[in-house]
């Protein structure tokens, strides 16, 4: 479809210039009228339409997408004003308003894209790094349909929940991680400047020194002269994990592994079916085909386990079957999303049944990771706790022996 550079004036007799996307000239006229724009002048564009100036220069800020918060609030800003005023303004608003650079640049090259006259969806799909597929699917059915302000307040609601269980995921595993790394660097600290300190004070007794001291001794010496083979060895392990796990077949296995694992597996299990419910709920709602929900939802899984199951799930729907029994066939999924997609079903309920599942299992996930977390920071502490015991021990057994010689 060709596009049409313009000159314009609007109501106020302000200045317009612009782009428009329409099949010829006619028609491009015709949707300038609708838009209350008195033509002045207007013509075939040739070539590219020009972009707007990069408020930031450099090729790092052209790379630069709308991270998941930005997009939260994003929609939820355009949810609530597109209510009150049309959405080329509500676009330019939130453009304005906005402080990062490289997301208002994103919004104004939305915004120009919609004053050609393309659709939102479509719009958004020049920037598909900054909008998944499926929000574009979502805002183009909310347009289709004629109700793009209920389907952002619903899209909108969706990237909240989903922004707030990130949230308690990242929260729940911050404390255990830092404790950890602090572990780690209190003992490497004290093997490499407090050990080597102290039990050189021994080499001149000529005593044979306990076990446990010869073996923190080796220790130690190792990683004061050795650190650097370790830090290769442990970079080397990494890279061959990494470039293991890009084979399918390798990464596939060690996803259906994790499954298997009692807390993790369960923890990724409910994560994933909580979202994936709670996505299909808003789908539902909103009339969009639920057959495409699962599509889209599908790419977005990391683990393969879990996406070759969505996947067979797709094409178990699209041959007849319902989503309750192909959730069931699945095997990977909770009894409760199974029973309460079956319940939705039969009664015609579903997106109602989806979102109770969610919210329960979502509840699952805070008190299974509340229980967790409170065996897990203990656990971390005492094996601190011995770690760092070991070592003082290693120092004391020879003051003690030479104690015990010096009184013989």
């Amino acid at each position: 479809m060709p596009d049409f550079d313009y000159l314009a004036l609007d109501t106020a007799g302000r200045e317009k210039r612009g782009r428009v996307v329409a099949p010829n000239m006619d028609d491009a006229r015709a949707r300038l009228d609708a838009r209350k724009f008195y033509v002045v002048k207007i013509a075939e564009g040739h070539g590219a339409p020009q972009a707007a100036p990069p408020l930031v220069s450099g090729s790092f800020m052209k790379r630069t997408t709308i991270s998941g918060k930005q997009l939260t609030l994003f929609t939820r800003q355009l949810a609530t004003l597109v209510q009150v005023s049309p959405l080329e303004e509500s676009l330019r608003t939130i453009s304005r308003q906005t402080e990062q650079p490289h997301v208002r640049a994103v919004l104004i090259r939305v915004h120009a894209s919609v004053m050609e006259g393309r659709r939102l969806s479509e719009a958004m799909g020049r920037e598909a790094k900054s909008f998944p597929p499926l929000y574009r699917a979502m805002v183009s059915a909310g347009e289709s349909s004629g109700t793009l302000g209920l389907i952002l307040d619903r899209l909108s609601d969706l990237l909240e929940r989903q922004a707030q269980v990130k949230g308690k995921v990242t929260s729940a595993l911050a404390y255990p991680v830092v404790l950890a790394l602090v572990a780690v660097f209190v003992v490497t600290a004290l093997m490499i400047f407090v050990v080597p300190k102290v039990v050189e004070q021994f080499d001149t007794v000529g005593q044979k020194l306990p076990l446990l001291t010869r073996m923190v001794m080796g220790l130690s010496d190792f990683l004061v002269n050795w650190w650097w083979l370790l830090a290769i060895m442990i970079a080397g392990l990494g890279a061959l994990i990494w470039r293991a796990l890009k084979e399918p077949a390798i990464r596939l296995a060690v996803d259906r592994r994790l499954l298997r694992i009692p807390l993790i597996g369960r923890l990724i299990r409910d994560l994933h079916a909580a979202r994936m419910a709670r996505t299909l709920s808003t789908m539902v709602a909103s009339r969009l085909p639920l057959l495409e929900g699962l599509t889209l939802t599908s790419q977005t899984i990391h683990n393969r386990a879990l996406k070759v199951a969505s996947e067979d799930i797709v094409e178990a729907i699209r041959g007849g079957g319902s989503l309750s029994a192909a959730l069931k066939r699945a095997g990977v999924f909770p009894p409760l999303l199974v029973y309460l997609a079956a319940s939705g079903e039969a009664a015609g309920k579903l997106d109602v049944m989806l979102e109770r599942a969610a919210d329960y299992l979502e509840r699952e996930f805070d008190g299974f990771t509340a229980t967790a977390l409170s065996l897990l920071e203990p656990a971390i502490i005492v094996v601190m706790g011995g770690v760092v015991a070991l070592i003082v021990l290693s120092i004391l057994l020879p003051i003690l022996q030479l104690q015990s010689l010096a009184g013989a």
